[in-house]
């Protein structure tokens, strides 16, 4: 069974850091193209980044300050999130499908996806 699960959610103050995890488990996440949205309330779920074996790309909201890389052998991506402000707060979702490349925005591509882990922007 193909299962994605983020965790790493969590209250942070403007500037701060934090670092999102993605977990697979049904697949190998080597062949796959992995990807982080995000939706605020009341907005469209937007596309963060993504890595697959064509390499990482960002929206260019998050580039310099986030950055994703990934562990084989653990089967997890990573969400580094730097440099935070209150605009990044938003429920964050990890999603993959097989494939060499990937998209950050056409979402319809990813075939799993996780539950979503919130994370808050705030002092």
């Amino acid at each position: 069974q193909v299962q994605l699960v983020e965790s790493g959610g969590d209250l942070v103050q403007p500037g701060g850091s934090l670092r999102l995890t993605c977990t697979a488990s049904g697949f190998a996440t080597e062949h796959y193209a992995i990807a982080w949205f995000r939706q605020a309330p009341g907005r469209e779920r937007e596309g963060v980044g993504c890595i697959s074996d064509s390499g990482t790309f960002y929206a260019d909201s998050v580039t310099g300050r986030f950055s994703i890389s990934r562990d084989i052998a653990k089967s997890a991506v990573y969400l580094q999130m730097n440099s935070l402000r209150p605009e990044d707060t938003a429920v964050y979702y990890c999603a993959g499908s097989p494939g060499y490349g990937c998209s950050v925005s056409a979402d319809v591509i990813y075939r799993f996806w996780g539950q979503g882990t919130p994370v808050t922007v705030s002092s």
